[in-house]
């Protein structure tokens, strides 16, 4: 449709990643999982891009065909263009997954944090080892300056006695403990973009605050991205500038957080902060709650996703074809068909 809505929130002078119609299909027996399908969004130098959603709406999905790291037979499809250290753009769709060029892209310019840091590290190689890997393979091939730099890591992220931990398995670390080594190896090569994947979701609340406040101090220091990743709205409320809300593979809302929680616009974004916990609310009563249940993303008809839950449907529209973004102003879209223009509702 001609009035499909492009996020263009940031200048090409300042903006690090663009991606336009990502598309990410996953072949299976049933017919084509679709878990991404037509996301579109940018994310400026030092600027940090939360993203949230229901579990499988596609949000990990989107983290890992930035990186072409999805699962295979996955195909991804459409633009990811950033612009690496030296000022050029480079095009990270267009490359082979187990190509040396992409491999250059992870870890030096962009680099992940994943949800669960016990099954990401290798559970028979010291945590130590796993960080000067890559120290070893994108800045230095000196053995003790890889450990120096290590060290200087561990330190960094607020671990305690680094010169122990750097010799330690991952098993011998709390959950705490891992989830700052985890981030120590992601900035290990001072990546420009940093993709957190749910990085607090496995740990305690007290233990959650700490490592939010060590991403915020992390990023004032070194001056990176972050795509952030959760399905929790505090946590935006406390990372984020702008926001994208999605919901099965593609982006129902895109904002800036104040308009996220002050001025929401598209039904779903609304349910999902009306079903947050809030202080001052009356004991014994229920918390409000989205009906239904997201589909499976398997061949879907050509329509509204969210209609079938949605307290505002309109029959004859929401059921003719799927709706575009439609541009609100001032850098907000919204993918509904209550922000159509009258002739389109006809």
């Amino acid at each position: 449709m001609s009035n499909e809505a492009r996020p263009d929130t940031t200048t090409a002078t300042s903006t690090l990643l663009r991606v336009q119609d990502l598309q990410t299909t996953i072949p299976v027996d049933e017919g084509t999982i679709v878990p991404v399908g037509g996301v579109d969004f940018e994310i400026g130098v030092g600027e940090t891009l939360g993203f949230v959603g229901e579990s499988g709406c596609g949000k990990s999905v989107t983290a890992q065909s930035i990186l072409q790291i999805v699962p295979q037979p996955s195909s991804v499809s459409g633009t990811i263009d950033f612009r690496i250290r030296d000022g050029t753009t480079v095009a990270l769709a267009t490359m082979d997954p187990m190509g040396e060029e992409i491999r250059r892209i992870r870890g030096r310019e962009v680099a992940m944090i994943f949800q669960e840091p016990m099954t990401s590290f290798s559970p028979i190689h010291r945590i130590g080892f796993q960080i000067t890997e890559a120290i070893g393979l994108h800045r230095t091939k000196d053995e003790d300056e890889q450990r120096r730099i290590t060290l200087e890591l561990l330190d960094w992220v607020g671990i305690p006695q680094p010169e122990r931990v750097i010799d330690a398995y991952p098993m011998q670390l709390s959950g705490g403990m891992r989830q700052r080594a985890m981030i120590a190896m992601a900035l290990s090569c001072e990546p420009q973009l940093l993709i957190a994947d749910e990085p607090t979701t496995a740990l305690d609340v007290t233990v959650q605050a700490q490592v939010l406040q060590l991403l915020k101090r992390l990023q004032r220091e070194t001056g990176m991205a972050i795509m952030f990743i959760t399905h929790n709205l505090g946590v935006i409320a406390e990372m984020a500038e702008r926001v994208a809300v999605m919901y099965l593979g593609q982006v129902a809302e895109y904002t800036t957080v104040d308009k996220l929680f002050f001025d929401p616009k598209h039904p779903y974004t609304q349910l999902l902060l009306k079903s947050i916990p809030k202080v001052g609310r009356k004991a014994r009563v229920r918390l409000d709650s989205i009906t239904g249940t997201v589909p499976v993303p398997i061949d879907l008809p050509d329509r509204c996703y969210f209609m079938d839950r949605c307290p505002f449907a309109m029959k004859g529209v929401c059921d003719k074809a799927r709706p575009p973004l439609y541009d609100l102003g001032d850098g907000h879209q919204v993918r509904c068909y209550l922000y159509a223009p009258e002739g389109e509702k006809e």
